[in-house]
């Protein structure tokens, strides 16, 4: 295995089971991921984006093959160790944000902070606020979400997904629920995340989205059908400026 290999993925299985009926959502998945990639995953409704993201993820476990992620095999886990490795090696954005509306927002980047329970409130506090320095939303840090726009709560997201430094962002249709303009406001974010040399991995359906990776993989039916080197990638502050 590389040295720096942090997702390594061979021949992963995934059948789900209701009652006698079988369904086999990924057959034979190969992927690996080296440290500071960015890519992205794309494919059909029932392709098993969702299924390969939440094994990825460590929110489920293949029912066959093997995945290492920073050299671990991931099967070999309990469920606190998993718990564990997605509060601190992980850091997921979800289309759908999942904040706490009554909290602000620096309460919502605070809390795996607070899940983890091995740090003051002050350095917590001072932590949060340099974390939503990176996504340039310090002066809302006492909003709730319903004062935020779309996008505003997906850079929240973000900085919640950053603050236990994760050697991945998982980002499951970041700019599904946003306008076009927000969207490449993400992507901006995601980009300089990664030439900051942060690891992503993108799900989404839309190619003009999945054109901001360096690196797409396709799914069909289970299966990777194709992958391929990004040769004409989006760059998003090229793309804000032309909107300008």
């Amino acid at each position: 295995m590389s040295a720096d290999l942090i997702i390594d993925m061979n021949n992963i299985i995934k059948i789900y089971k209701t009652g006698k009926v079988e369904l086999k959502a990924l057959h034979g998945i190969d992927l690996s991921v080296e440290e500071g990639e960015f890519i992205s995953i794309m494919g059909p409704s029932g392709s098993g984006k969702s299924t390969l993201m939440n094994i990825i993820g460590c929110l489920d476990i293949p029912t066959s093959g093997s995945y290492k992620l920073e050299g671990t095999e991931i099967s070999a886990l309990s469920d606190n160790q998993l718990a564990a490795v997605r509060n601190k090696r992980l850091g997921f954005v979800f289309q759908t944000f999942n904040l706490l509306p009554r909290a602000s927002a620096l309460q919502n980047v605070e809390l795996p902070l607070i899940y983890s329970g091995r740090i003051s409130s002050v350095k917590r506090v001072r932590r949060a606020l340099e974390t939503l320095d990176m996504v340039n939303l310090r002066k809302w840090a006492s909003h709730r979400p319903s004062e935020l726009s779309g996008g505003q709560c997906q850079r929240v997201t973000i900085a919640r997904a950053l603050i236990n430094n994760p050697a991945i962002i998982l980002a499951d249709e970041p700019t599904g629920n946003l306008d076009y303009k927000s969207g490449l406001e993400i992507m901006e974010i995601f980009q300089e995340l990664n030439d900051a040399g942060k690891t992503i991995v993108l799900v989404t359906h839309e190619e003009y989205i999945a054109d901001h990776a360096k690196r797409r993989v396709r799914l069909f039916d289970g299966k990777i059908v194709k992958e391929e080197i990004i040769s004409k990638r989006i760059f998003a502050k090229d793309e804000i400026k032309a909107l300008a």
